[in-house]
């Protein structure tokens, strides 16, 4: 991915987060601690959304850096905003070991006065609104883009639908955990795609692509390889979630198996004799790290941790072999070849 080229975006970027705190020093000393607190959630981070929509663009002949920069910004906000809100989901206070916005309210709650639930209360609409700014101006870098009319409209359609599949993918994700028996692989599959693949990947080489009028046929291929490469990452971030190393990943590894979270190392488990030791273990809330290394060691038994890693490196395969056609550009096919391999060679 280019990363010389993302220069812009970071400073797009702080010259977004300073314009808002500016604004907020009319409303109060709490506004402009959120917006702190949104600058730090959309600080660091590997910035690959945004390095999609410029890869695509350039790849695709794209030259105007000013009018590709405002896109990668709103991919990239639009992550941001969707972290803030899945942490409002989990109810996690921290991201990566550090505090996450609604810990930094809980801590700045706390600092104020506020008793009991108050402090809930404080952490959940600061960690709410906080995303719904990122959200808005998302839409609105693409909104203001000096570009004609309907171009712009087909970028908008873009967001909009990364915005509803992702949302769908979320709820799913969620009530999924309700389930009293697992998932199947394909079910799970499918709540990958919506929930990350298409507003990760598919999504931001499709725009990038499109503001570089490439083809039809071209932003279709692009949208097949997301998909599968988007699925590819998720499954091995699914797999980090439960033999990772804590050290790198910034998660413990029993959060997703107290959670009950379905994934394809799940949806594997369930179809072998040994889910009935399983099963009782997963969605404990009070899962202990030992009963947590027996669910590990279980998953290696019966084949699901093999079963997880072949299916995401299938998908990162298929998604190189969508690329063999000559409506992709070679340098640009070169680099997502080697994104569809650090998807899945990776530690964190």
């Amino acid at each position: 991915m280019p990363e010389t080229v993302t220069i812009g975006v970071e400073t797009e970027l702080e010259r977004f987060f300073a314009a808002g705190r500016l604004r907020a020093s009319d409303h109060g000393d709490h506004y402009v601690a959120l917006w702190d607190c949104l600058e730090q959630a959309g600080s660091g981070g590997k910035r690959l959304r945004p390095a999609l929509v410029l890869a695509a663009f350039t790849g695709f002949g794209g030259t105007d850096l000013s009018l590709a920069t405002p896109v990668a910004v709103s991919f990239e906000l639009l992550h941001t905003a969707f972290v803030i809100h899945d942490d409002v989901i989990d109810r996690d206070l921290a991201r990566r070991g550090v505090a996450n916005v609604a810990g930094r309210f809980t801590e700045r709650a706390l600092a104020h006065g506020a008793v009991g639930a108050q402090a809930d209360v404080w952490a959940a609409a600061a960690a709410i609104l906080a995303g719904d700014l990122a959200l808005s101006e998302a839409h609105r870098a693409l909104a203001m883009l000096p570009i004609e009319r309907e171009l712009r409209g087909r970028l908008l359609d873009l967001l909009d639908r990364a915005v509803f599949v992702s949302a769908a993918g979320e709820l799913a994700d969620v009530t999924n955990t309700a389930s009293k028996m697992p998932l199947s692989v394909a079910q799970v599959i499918a709540t990958l795609e919506h929930k990350t693949a298409v507003y990760s990947f598919e999504a931001p080489l499709q725009a990038g692509a499109m503001l570089a009028g490439a083809s039809v046929e071209a932003i279709r291929v692009l949208g097949l390889f997301g998909r599968l490469v988007g699925v590819a990452f998720q499954v091995t971030d699914d797999i980090l979630g439960v033999f990772g190393d804590p050290a790198r990943t910034g998660k413990s590894v029993v959060s997703d198996l107290r959670e009950g979270k379905q994934t394809a190392l799940i949806a594997h488990a369930g179809s072998t004799t040994a889910w009935s030791e399983i099963a009782p273990l997963i969605g404990k809330a009070d899962l202990t790290e030992e009963e947590g290394a027996v669910v590990k060691e279980r998953l290696r038994e019966c084949g699901a941790l093999d079963a997880a890693e072949d299916l995401a490196h299938s998908h990162a395969r298929q998604a190189v072999e969508a690329l063999d056609t000559p409506v992709i550009p070679e340098i640009l096919r070169g680099q997502l070849t080697t994104l569809a391999g650090t998807a899945v060679n990776r530690t964190r």
